[in-house]
């Protein structure tokens, strides 16, 4: 409880605070995609404080790691990678932005080889849902080679959601009718690092 009022109280003076879960998990969600499949038994996040990593191994079935409070307005920035496979091309995982508690609206930046970008189901302001895909709107692709880092910079500014890339943006969305909610990280079957995950309020 008193770390979690830690938490708010720098979000709230808009300090960047460092996201990363307890060994145990506490204070974040293993969130099943879709919701009503229930939660893999099989656990697949594990934690490196000495490299403040947070690591998925790819294992337990298509799920979210859901950060427990919810969040307005903010600035997200993190590096992530894939562990190189051989003969692997198709990896796949995301971060989750704004998603509804139970995952019904989600916003995704995308990480692949094929591309960051923006997708997901969208709320729109006069209450409209809406699946997006971004992608063919992608500036350039930005991604590098699995086993290397990417660094990731996401916006949520009142109804706009905007993706930088390894420096540059790539992706801006629009018309975002979910104006508070939850972070995420996907797990898709692939193993992924994420790390160096800081937070910072802009309201």
């Amino acid at each position: 409880m008193l770390l979690s009022a830690m938490l708010l109280l720098a979000s709230a003076a808009g300090d960047v605070t460092t996201l990363l879960p307890p060994p145990d998990l506490k204070g974040w969600t293993r969130l099943p995609i879709p919701a009503t499949l229930g939660v893999n038994p099989k656990l697949q996040w594990k934690v490196d404080a000495e490299q403040k990593a947070l690591i998925c191994t790819g294992e337990g079935g298509h799920e979210w790691l859901r950060y427990d409070t919810e969040v307005g307005d903010f600035e997200l920035e993190l590096d992530w990678k894939f562990t190189a496979k051989p003969g692997e091309t198709k990896y796949n995982s995301g971060i989750g932005i704004r998603l509804s508690r139970q995952g019904e609206i989600w916003y995704q930046a995308q990480t692949g080889l094929a591309g960051a970008y923006l997708f997901g189901n969208n709320i729109t302001p006069e209450g409209t849902l809406r699946s997006f895909n971004l992608k063919a709107d992608m500036k350039e692709n930005r991604v590098k080679p699995a086993g290397e880092w990417n660094h990731f910079i996401i916006i949520c500014k009142g109804d706009t959601i905007s993706l930088s890339v390894n420096g540059a943006v790539v992706n801006t969305l629009t018309r975002v009718g979910l104006r508070r909610g939850f972070i995420g990280f996907e797990a898709e079957g692939f193993e992924v690092t994420f790390k160096d995950i800081k937070l910072k309020s802009l309201e």
